[in-house]
């Protein structure tokens, strides 16, 4: 199973961020069905992200289920892991890994703090490219340990050799 959840890591990500693209298309729909199913979207993402109108890009006349900030996160996430899955051909874990993320976060971190202590008020374009290198950083990260850590657990159905018998 470990083996398999860097994979479905990497579809659930893109199917989340076509989801939060999609769901404002179907509010426009009338379909029940795909009314109730968008509602669904908007009230989870709504658990974890603010839902500012002001703050959020609107496709069909409808809001995205999270902010602008939240989208450029979950879409290079998206984009991050599925890179990490698809280019990948000897996955490791980053050896400077708090760093990376550290410094991915700068951009997301820095227009919050300008926004909260020096009143500037970026753009939605502006935020979801603040959050880009994050979310793609983060994601990357992710699927790369996972996949490493897969490779190192042998297959279940192996036979699991003690090394030193392994030399004799």
């Amino acid at each position: 199973m470990l083996r398999l959840l860097p994979s479905l890591l990497a579809i659930g990500a893109v199917l989340w961020s076509a989801t939060l693209v999609a769901a404002p298309y179907a509010l426009t729909r009338g379909d029940p069905r795909l009314v109730s199913a968008a509602a669904m979207v908007y009230s989870g993402a709504g658990l974890i992200c603010h839902q500012r109108a002001a703050r959020s890009f609107h496709f069909a006349g409808m809001q995205l289920p999270v902010c602008a900030r939240c989208a450029g996160l979950y879409i290079s996430g998206a984009f991050g892991a599925a890179l990490a899955y698809v280019l990948s051909r000897h996955p490791r874990v980053p050896s400077n890994t708090r760093a990376v993320l550290v410094l991915a976060s700068f951009p997301t971190v820095l227009s919050v703090v300008l926004e909260w202590t020096a009143g500037v008020d970026p753009t939605n374009v502006g935020r979801a490219l603040c959050a880009l290198p994050l979310g793609a950083s983060a994601a990357w990260i992710f699927v790369q340990s996972l996949r490493a850590e897969a490779r190192r657990i042998p297959d279940p159905g192996s036979r699991i050799v003690n090394p030193a018998q392994e030399r004799q």
